[in-house]
């Protein structure tokens, strides 16, 4: 079980020598138990200290990369069972589906439409990681050609998928020097496969239908110089892997098996599902997430869901303060006063740039908060408007001084003119009504 700081603390030599690299052995021992420090930094603990400490203090599920560069994969060093415990960090990555069997055309349209696709939402890029591809040939070589082939389309991360320990040999002849995820180590196979994460330095998913052989196969592994591990529970259908995920997130979380404090791989391939296993593999704990090939919609749809779920729920997604010209405005163009909440931004420049007026869009800073919430919660005030009217220096870009307020922030609107001077006009309170006001009401 995960210990306390003040646990820790008693074990802690409290000579507040700061070898460590923290002010107090206090410190020190706050950061352990947030798995933020490692137990090795302190040099004046003995092994056995160090053994009980490094158990209970490390991150309960390991951190594990795929790939190198940019694109690269981290998933793992989750600390929660659910998202509004506190927050998920490492958002999975989903790998698309090549069978070493398809044409060389087909297999570069693949990999090029994952290398290429985007979409662009509140404004982040979000993109497909990823390609899996499985040797379905039963050929060493033809498999070696394939992970030659898409190695060619772009610098992605690869998962290898092959039960023969010569066809992943022949593959990582290609690109063992880019950290693919080897998959899989079974009973049969472990020792091989092992063998050739090691001397590659590459991850490794260990697979079996059952926790008990799974655990065994992870000692074995690690025992054999392999510490990078993800863990591949063979589901036969989408409720075993539900079951199985939750089983093993709240062992790894709750530190009852550190055997299995590592990430997941869900291959959902093998199931015959698509868009519902990927949501239960976003949703339920999947480290790496092996899908076929996607529509445009399934795509957006489970990039989306990712990005919903891997994004901090204390912390709504924010724009940066400031001016944003929409549909090159003048100086005789309206002033529109908004929030830095991401979604309120970005549904509001989509009604403007849709009703081709040019405006001034004045985003000010409410902590990420919505206007009806900033308004009720005290963030939206005649203040703030007044000092970002100054910091941006708004009178600069205009020639008029008037302000037009959403509705829901109508209340402040008398007080947002005396403390401001601006003449204040409210505006509707939905965005999709902001066209229709502006070419009726706006005068300079």
């Amino acid at each position: 079980m995960a210990m306390k700081a003040l646990e820790i603390y008693k074990l802690l030599p409290k000579t507040n020598c700061k070898k460590c690299g923290y002010p107090t052995c206090l410190a020190f021992a706050m950061k352990l138990a947030a798995g933020k420090a490692d137990v090795e930094l302190c040099p004046d603990l003995d092994p056995e200290t160090k053994t009980l400490l490094g158990g209970a203090t490390r991150p309960p599920i390991r951190l594990v990369k795929v790939g190198v560069g940019e694109r690269s994969v981290t998933v793992g060093e989750e600390f929660v069972l659910f998202r509004h415990e506190k927050t998920f960090y490492h958002p999975p990555g989903i790998m698309v589906h090549i069978s070493d069997t398809w044409p060389e055309e087909q297999v570069r349209t693949v990999a090029e439409d994952v290398r290429d696709s985007v979409v662009h939402r509140v404004g982040t890029d979000l993109m497909l990681d990823g390609i899996a591809i499985r040797n379905e040939s039963g050929s060493p070589t033809q498999f070696a050609e394939t992970v030659a082939l898409v190695e060619a389309c772009g610098d992605l991360p690869e998962v290898l998928i092959a039960a023969d320990p010569a066809a992943h040999e022949a593959a990582l002849a290609e690109c063992g020097n880019f950290l693919p995820l080897i998959h899989a180590a079974t009973d049969r196979n472990w020792r091989e496969c092992a063998a050739l994460a090691k001397r590659y330095g590459c991850p490794l998913a260990v697979r079996a239908g059952d926790v008990k052989t799974l655990t065994s196969l992870v000692r074995n592994c690690v025992g054999a110089g392999v510490p990078d591990l993800m863990l591949d529970i063979a589901p036969g259908s989408l409720r075993e892997f539900i079951a199985a995920a939750t089983r093993i997130r709240k062992a790894a979380i709750e530190r009852t098996d550190p055997d299995l404090g590592y990430p997941i791989v869900f291959d959902t391939v093998p199931l015959g599902i698509t868009d519902a296993a990927l949501a239960a593999g976003v949703l339920k704990y999947a480290g790496i997430i092996v899908t076929e090939p996607l529509s445009p919609a399934s795509m957006e749809a489970a990039l989306t869901l990712r990005q919903n779920i891997y994004t901090d729920p204390q912390k709504p997604i924010q724009m940066t303060p400031g001016i944003y010209p929409v549909n090159e405005p003048g100086r005789d163009a309206p002033v529109l006063l908004s929030v830095n909440f991401s979604l309120t931004y970005f549904t509001l420049l989509g009604y403007l740039e849709a009703s081709r007026i040019p405006c001034h869009l004045f985003v000010v800073d409410t902590e990420g908060l919505s206007v009806l919430t900033a308004v009720a919660g005290g963030k939206l005030t005649e203040s703030l408007v007044a000092a970002s009217i100054k910091q941006f220096s708004l009178n600069e870009k205009v020639d008029h001084r008037q302000l037009i307020i959403p509705g829901y922030a109508a209340p402040l609107s008398g007080k947002i003119e005396d403390e401001t001077g601006w003449k204040v006009l409210v505006g509707p309170r939905d965005a999709a009504e902001l066209a229709g006001y502006l070419e009726k009401e706006w005068r300079t």
